[in-house]
């Protein structure tokens, strides 16, 4: 008897579930949050009990509610069944490898690993350090990774089969917001002005990178041609200040933890930081295949859950040297505590014997706005990347996953933004995703 009572419990709640079947999905109802679970069980129980007929109502009526709870409690474990309501959806695939390139931007991934945030999600993985973007693509292609720290344009690449065979690649969030810098030889110490830069030569980590972008759209609206002008050239992250000392490159941006480490060691000096160019653009996020959020729901929505609660944590003002100390270590970036806690808790100096007090120098911000993603294709349209007309809207909500970071944020009880598309503002000038056109349209300097 006790196991058909159970049985119809279980039932009774389960008819109250909703399920979906993206990444970052598998969001329990409405009325079924932890705040209320109890009442819903408590409910599901009395009806599956004394719902069935008039005299089983009849029996209630007389007993009262708390009494039946009473004398129900005493057969029917209904603190377990709670407990098992409110219980996550176990991951499909639970030992995963991730990728990360050792910067601090792949802070989220490396918190979520040190505070043992991925195995509280049901998941065991193995962070793998990879040594340049274009070999995370591959693996993450191939199928190496299961998900990958990615740069946030480097999806919408994979997709559209820029360089390459179309890939379909989702970004589920955002890592960081901010944290990159454009930083100069200290040669070029007295040439702060832009429109004497033509012949120089900048390094930035990838072509579908926000550095890339960012830098083009700086030298553009200083009226420097990105590709007659300049050099631009891709170098891996850990090269880039060791090409600045050799003379190779005469700037880059890149993340702060290389602008910091030139300073460190006296190969140059910070220009500006990203966030003057663009205040809280977004640089890396989290890639995952198709085939993983099809195959794996859960287990998207597991390393999602993990990856959340490592940016909340690492966007709090009182556990940033914490965090750096983490990032300093020889598993993640290798570097040392001064350089992480430079970038950090944003009190740095520059170079040039200023210090500096930025505390969102980085910050961490996981919402993956569709907007962001139009404003990324509009630049890739503009520079030669993309060939032909495109559907701004329906790339970037296929490939930013910002709908389904709704639910995850809900459940989470990160305050959820309203919309998925906002306006951003760069160097001044609005950015509206539903202009894009006529937003691209507007630069004399392009090459469409």
């Amino acid at each position: 008897m006790r196991r058909h009572h159970h049985s119809d419990v279980a039932s009774h709640f389960h008819r109250g579930e909703r399920s979906h079947a993206g990444c970052c999905e598998a969001v329990a109802s409405d009325t079924a949050t932890p705040s209320n679970m109890a009442d819903v069980v408590r409910g599901a129980a009395l009806r599956a009990v004394f719902g069935g007929s008039p005299a089983r109502r009849a029996v209630l009526r007389s007993l009262g509610t708390a009494a039946a709870l009473a004398i129900l409690d005493t057969v029917i474990p209904l603190g377990a069944l709670q407990a098992m309501a409110e219980e996550k959806p176990k991951p499909e695939k639970s030992e995963l490898t991730v990728g990360f390139i050792d910067i601090t931007c792949a802070t989220p991934l490396c918190v979520a690993d040190n505070l043992s945030l991925f195995g509280e999600n049901g998941l065991d993985v193995e962070l793998v350090r990879t040594p340049n973007w274009s070999v995370t693509q591959e693996r993450l292609a191939d199928g190496d990774y299961e998900a990958s720290h990615v740069l946030t344009p480097q999806p919408l690449g994979m997709t559209l089969g820029i360089g390459g065979a179309a890939q379909p690649t989702a970004l589920s969030l955002v890592q960081n917001t901010n944290g990159q810098s454009l930083t100069l030889a200290l040669k070029h110490k007295e040439s702060r002005d832009p429109r004497s830069w033509k012949g120089m030569t900048f390094g930035v980590p990838f072509q579908f990178s926000m550095h890339n972008l960012l830098l083009r759209y700086y030298l553009a609206e200083h009226g420097i041609d990105p590709d007659k002008d300049v050099t631009i050239k891709s170098l891996p992250p850990p090269e880039l200040v060791a090409n600045m000392k050799a003379g190779l490159v005469d700037g880059f941006l890149a993340p702060d933890n290389n602008a910091q480490l030139a300073v460190h060691s006296g190969a140059g000096f910070i220009h500006l930081l990203s966030k003057e160019i663009w205040d809280g653009h977004p640089c890396c996020g989290i890639g995952v295949l198709p085939a993983l959020i099809k195959d794996a729901p859960n287990t998207c929505l597991a390393i999602s859950r993990a990856l959340l609660a490592a940016t909340v944590h690492a966007s709090k003002a009182e556990n940033r040297k914490a965090v750096a100390a983490i990032m300093a270590e020889q598993k993640y970036l290798n570097l040392p505590r001064d350089v992480t806690e430079a970038v950090l808790t944003g009190e740095f100096d520059d170079g040039l014997g200023n210090h500096r007090s930025v505390p969102d120098r980085i910050d961490f911000h996981a919402f993956p706005y569709d907007s962001m993603a139009v404003w990324m294709l509009t630049q890739m349209k503009r520079w030669g990347f993309v060939k032909g007309d495109i559907s701004y809207k329906d790339i970037a909500q296929k490939v930013f996953r910002a709908a389904e970071a709704q639910r995850l944020f809900k459940e989470a009880g990160v305050e959820v933004p309203a919309s998925t598309y906002v306006q951003h503002v760069i160097m001044g000038k609005p950015f509206d995703a539903d202009q894009a056109a006529s937003y691209l349209d507007g630069f004399a300097i392009k090459r469409t």
